[in-house]
């Protein structure tokens, strides 16, 4: 570009419609550049610290714009840097090349055609015409990264990386000791904040830099519809201060559950299909504010259980509450209804057979408080036997606020859907039959 060079963040900030007159106000040449001149458009959270750093951990929201920036500072490496050998890891390589490579806003689309890698998919490698390379790793095969000599890596989802067997921890030690190719060796770390092992000791790192920001950081380049569905899904759950606002959230002394249990319980994607489906419930006191919980669980032929999904509904009549647990019933195939009958008894069985729902349906009385109740199903989690099929935001808020010994810390009066999640788990984990029945045809 002629003239000064743009000052970061500023066309980031602007409005549509003066970036369009600026532009428009280029010669072809300059106009055929400036879309892959990242400094025009980024935001400040996007662009490398000023200070003196090895290690810079972006860690930010959703939508936030990180792949682009690892993207851009990969490809701002190779294009200055003959020499550059970078080293892109993501959780398994299908994520490495559909995101950090073939994505909308990995590495082949923020590059100029005329200035576009060559990509060799059989090799896990990109090749520069200057002679830079790059090559993709799989943080789920640590041993992968043993051997390899690189000046610069970018690893994606650093807190999304599997760390069964210390895998996570492995795959960045390994690759640490593997960065020892020209003067300046450096790692760029992308992530959504998440209290893992992984992710807190980098915090206590040196030579660290730190970029946090929010999902709306980025609102310029994203739908007014995604920034509405997001606030919506999440509200104003702890779950949103982390996915939305970038916070790395802190346990709270004493909880059953904690944020990295929960996140070494996220199920990956290759979980067996539930053979026995439960739906545990818990009734509200009264219609005026109390949630029904309705957590959906299931049981796999491994004896692996999963959470499935959270239908959990706020301020409802007996009516509406009970209509949902029959969709959700009917949604999943369920095989039984545990509902708790403490608030209401016979009543509770009524409001749900007036629903049609023609299942077998349990109902089970309280003994115990809520925590005490919890405790063996939170073992169930330290033992690796629960696993979360998706992010439930408001359900684990709840988990992550019932202490040992008794008491509710988390958002609300109650943790209504935490245990209705309770009634479910036990009664396909700690009841007399655990076991999934497979029907023999």
């Amino acid at each position: 570009m002629n003239g000064e060079p743009t000052r970061p963040g500023l066309f980031a900030r602007a409005r549509s419609a003066a970036r369009d007159a600026f532009v428009a106000g280029l010669d072809q040449a300059e106009r055929n550049e400036w879309p892959y001149d990242f400094r025009n458009t980024a935001h400040d959270g996007q662009l490398p610290p000023e200070c003196d750093w090895r290690i810079w951990l972006m860690m930010a929201g959703r939508g936030f714009g990180k792949t682009r920036a690892g993207a851009e500072w990969v490809r701002d490496i190779a294009e200055t840097n003959r020499d550059a050998r970078v080293a892109l890891v993501a959780a398994s390589l299908g994520e490495a090349r559909a995101v950090m490579v073939e994505g909308d806003s990995g590495i082949l689309a923020c590059s100029p055609p005329d200035r576009r890698p060559a990509y060799e998919p059989s090799l896990r490698r990109l090749r520069w015409a200057n002679g830079a390379q790059a090559t993709l790793f799989s943080a789920a095969e640590p041993e992968s990264l043993r051997g390899p000599q690189h000046s610069h890596a970018w690893c994606d989802e650093l807190a999304k990386w599997s760390n069964a067997r210390r895998r996570a921890i492995s795959a960045w030690d390994n690759l640490q000791l593997g960065l020892r190719l020209g003067p300046n060796q450096q790692v760029l770390a992308t992530t959504t904040p998440r209290a893992v092992p992984l992710v807190r000791r980098l915090l206590a790192s040196e030579g660290l830099a730190v970029t946090r920001g929010a999902t709306h950081d980025n609102r310029g380049n994203l739908p007014d519809s995604f920034l509405t569905a997001m606030e919506r899904e999440f509200g104003h759950s702890q779950l949103a201060r982390q996915e939305l606002h970038g916070e790395l959230l802190e346990d709270i002394a004493g909880a059953l559950w904690t944020r990295a249990l929960i996140e070494a319980c996220r199920a990956d994607g290759s979980a067996d299909p539930a053979l026995r489906v439960v739906i545990g419930v818990d009734p509200p006191a009264s219609d005026r504010g109390d949630e029904c919980g309705i957590v959906v669980c299931g049981l796999d032929a491994g004896g692996i259980a999963q959470v499935l999904a959270d239908c959990s509904v706020a301020k409802a009549s007996p009516e509406r509450w009970a209509r949902a647990v029959a969709e959700a019933a009917r949604g999943w195939n369920a095989d039984r209804v545990v509902a708790e009958a403490n608030q209401g008894g016979q009543m509770v069985a009524s409001v749900l057979r007036a629903a049609d729902i023609a299942l077998p349906l349990k109902l089970v009385h309280a003994s115990r408080g809520k925590a005490a109740r919890a405790e063996p199903v939170a073992a169930l989690y330290e033992a690796g036997r629960v696993r979360h099929a998706g992010m439930f935001a408001q359900l684990e808020d709840q988990l992550c606020g019932l202490m040992a010994g008794g008491g509710y810390e988390g958002p609300g009066t109650s943790p209504d859907r935490a245990d209705a999640l309770v009634w479910a788990l036990s009664e396909l984990m700690l009841g007399r039959r655990q076991e999934p029945r497979v029907w023999q045809i």
